[in-house]
């Protein structure tokens, strides 16, 4: 077991998005020098144990619209297609996840899969029960635990999708970390027509989310930015810092997991 002061070390819980290691428009291409840079990030930020969750990108997205694994089943027979969708998805995050694995593995980080479908179950598409007892005692024998958005056994679709953005609002309210770190491919959210200078809104109000729409272009199931504003504002009301930041800058992780303030879009922790 870690010491106590290994123990008293702040919490972060990274989330990679699909987009930042993941290239979406394309089906199950990888980004494999962003993603080594970002695991070298993660393995090498001092002062911080780390809980990493990664999206599924164009691995999980494209699959998971084709089976309707976001919406309910239409009829008996789009119940069995579920079936046979739910284990090709799962088959899809996962290739992606090895893939997680290695590089963090090769960049030194004692990295150990905490895969999320057994650890959750959904009804109706929502998160109704989630275990994060594992997560714990991963950390606990200091491991850095990997999880990842997945198929999970629904009460009322049969399967369906969690995603981990999902998944860090469960850890932030069980585990209270002191900042949820949410990495993309922008530097925040951005405001403003698409094609024209956008700005990044720095500071995330429930009055952003309201003026936010889903986002459109690449597959996604989890609903787009607006989805992660939300993610985010709920997080801060737990206590943490919520930010989401670029990937694609050099030093940006590993400065925002040391606790640095970095250029983003953040919604800031509410009193506990």
């Amino acid at each position: 077991m870690v010491s106590p002061t290994e123990a008293d070390r702040p919490l972060v819980v990274v989330k990679l998005g699909g987009s930042v290691i993941t290239r979406k428009r394309e089906v199950e291409r990888a980004r494999p020098k962003v993603l080594d840079r970002l695991a070298r990030e993660v393995a090498n930020a001092p002062g911080a144990r780390v809980i990493l969750l990664h999206g599924a990108g164009s691995f999980g997205h494209p699959g998971a619209l084709r089976f309707g694994l976001a919406r309910p089943p239409a009829n008996a027979r789009a119940i069995v297609e579920r079936r046979r969708g739910a284990a090709v998805v799962a088959l899809e995050v996962r290739r992606l996840h090895a893939l997680v694995m290695r590089a963090l593995v090769g960049a030194g980080a004692l990295a150990l899969s905490v895969p999320s479908a057994t650890l959750a179950r959904n009804r109706a598409g929502e998160l109704l029960a989630f275990e994060s007892a594992p997560f714990e005692e991963t950390l606990a024998r200091g491991y850095l635990p990997v999880s990842f958005g997945d198929v999970v056994f629904d009460d009322d679709w049969g399967a369906s999708i969690l995603s981990a953005d999902t998944i860090a609002i469960a850890l932030a309210a069980r585990l209270r970390p002191a900042r949820v770190l949410f990495v993309s491919d922008v530097p925040g959210i951005l405001e403003g027509p698409p094609g024209r200078r956008r700005s990044v809104i720095a500071e995330v109000t429930d009055a952003v989310v309201a003026g936010l729409t889903p986002s459109g272009g690449a597959p996604d199931v989890t609903g787009g930015i607006r989805t992660k504003a939300i993610a985010m504002r709920r997080i801060a009301s737990l206590g943490a810092d919520a930010g989401l930041i670029s990937g694609l800058t050099d030093g940006a992780l590993s400065r925002a997991i040391r606790g640095e303030s970095v250029y983003g879009s953040w919604a800031h922790a509410e009193p506990r």
